[in-house]
């Protein structure tokens, strides 16, 4: 049990607690959060449907689900860890069986009222179980080979089952945000060295694999490397994505057009201008001010979250804060590297921006623990 448990005194109770929130992470999170209404408003040429409505109302169901994560004391969570990340497996080997398929992926399962997609909530949970495990174990067997091994194979186990719907884009951001807490729980470099040379070597081999009877990867995901690499060899097919999408970022300039005036989403030139390329929007009708704007908003929050890790003294919960704090920093860097031709296009959505229930209401669960950390920290 954490030091946190035992010193209940130094923390506050009952309705303080809504005084010691995270304050600066919750206004910040809003006005991200409100510039994808706009956004969502635009997109659908002036009005609140069929986007900007059902997303604020989700927000607004997060935003309440995320303060009431917050008053929970944070060893509650650090005890369901465990639970959470093996109900999170669980849903990813049932999408295999009952999910649904959209756009040639099985990624989500049918509630009726919402349809979940079960790897934005194990991007979550992997972060949780992997605190709490280096929360129990001790300092001197952290960089020990069985246990690094163990951590290595709770990272691999939902990373393989994501590339099975197949989700490359999630994979990635599995693979990172576990090899994240493991370098902040203090795994020694040696490891991570070893790792990136293996890396280089499955890049080697994926790309060798093209077209042989051991293929590593979907014909569409080498079509999205061969797009990221020349998007100028089909420009009206694979490179259509990332083509429009320069063409709004360049005609945004400075300043932009102005809202609703941007010609790449109002003329439907821009694919996907709701969910993953809807940073591409921003940035021509809000020009280069608005795109660093929205930016500095995300690196506030990431640096506000690292701050209140930093404080605190319970060590699974400055872990889990950062590691959430790494997890949000990957999401909207992967997506504005994709859309502006930095990375592959791999389906990534922006965070808060995009329309999407499952990803909203997640990212807010993860808040809410962030504000139970933030909470509950000894004083």
């Amino acid at each position: 049990m954490t030091y946190l448990a035992y010193n209940t005194k130094f923390v506050p109770t009952g309705f303080r607690k809504l005084f010691y929130l995270n304050w600066p992470v919750i206004l910040l999170l809003t006005a991200v959060a409100s510039a994808g209404f706009l956004m969502l408003y635009s997109v659908a040429g002036g009005s609140a449907t069929p986007w900007m409505e059902p997303q604020m109302k989700r927000f607004a169901a997060g935003m309440v689900l995320m303060v009431g994560i917050g008053m929970v004391p944070i060893w509650f969570w650090r005890n369901m860890a465990g639970v959470a990340f093996g109900i999170s497996l669980l849903l990813l080997v049932a999408v295999e069986f009952f999910g649904s398929v959209g756009m040639g992926a099985q990624r989500w399962i049918d509630l009726g009222f919402m349809r979940l997609q079960p790897s934005e909530l194990t991007k979550i949970t992997l972060v949780m179980f992997l605190a709490a495990y280096y929360d129990w174990l001790p300092n001197d067997r952290v960089s020990r080979p069985l246990w690094v091994l163990l951590p290595v194979l709770f990272i691999l186990t939902p990373t393989a089952l994501v590339i099975m719907q197949p989700d490359l884009g999630t994979a990635i951001l599995l693979l990172a945000g576990g090899g994240a807490i493991m370098f902040l729980a203090g795994v020694h470099w040696a490891y991570f060295a070893t790792v990136i040379a293996g890396g280089i070597g499955a890049i080697v081999a994926v790309m060798q694999s093209r077209g042989t009877d051991w293929q590593l990867l979907k014909e569409y995901q080498y079509r999205r490397i061969d797009t990221f690499l020349d998007p100028s060899n089909d420009p009206l097919g694979a490179g259509y994505h990332i083509t429009q999408a320069k063409i709004a970022l360049g005609s945004g300039g400075w300043t932009g057009r102005g809202f609703m005036q941007g010609t790449q989403s109002r003329l439907n030139f821009l694919p996907e201008k709701h969910t993953d390329f809807i940073f591409t929007t921003l940035a021509e009708e809000f020009g280069f001010v608005g795109a660093i704007t929205l930016l500095v908003l995300y690196l506030l929050i990431v640096v506000f979250c690292v701050v209140s890790a930093i404080n605190n003294r319970d060590r699974f919960a400055s872990l889990l804060t950062l590691g959430i704090a790494v997890t949000f920093f990957l999401f909207f860097a992967v997506n504005m590297a994709m859309v502006t031709g930095l990375a592959p296009v791999v389906g990534v959505p922006l965070p808060l921006v995009s329309y999407g229930g499952s990803a909203m209401l997640v990212l807010l669960v993860a808040f809410g623990l962030v504000q139970s950390a933030h909470v509950h920290r000894p004083r």
